[in-house]
């Protein structure tokens, strides 16, 4: 449900998030200090946060759908 995509979510942001502090090693960019930027346009950050989230929940729900698919056909 819900609950569950927004667990894999935030998931991902983690993962990403971690990925970006190995990225940042040795770019003489502090990761904690990238991460505090604030985008100069809130409106297109929030827009590409929506467009980021909304195709996520795309992938999972025809996950979820490939999955009952396979399950009918197996039985």
């Amino acid at each position: 449900g819900a609950r569950f995509v927004h667990m894999v979510y935030c998931f991902a942001r983690y993962v990403m998030i971690e990925e970006m502090k190995k990225l940042s090693v040795g770019t003489g960019i502090p990761f904690a200090e990238a991460v505090m930027w604030r985008p100069e346009d809130m409106y297109i950050a929030k827009a590409r946060h929506r467009v980021a989230y909304n195709k996520l929940l795309q992938i999972l729900q025809r996950e979820d759908f490939v999955f009952q698919e396979y399950g009918k056909k197996a039985q």
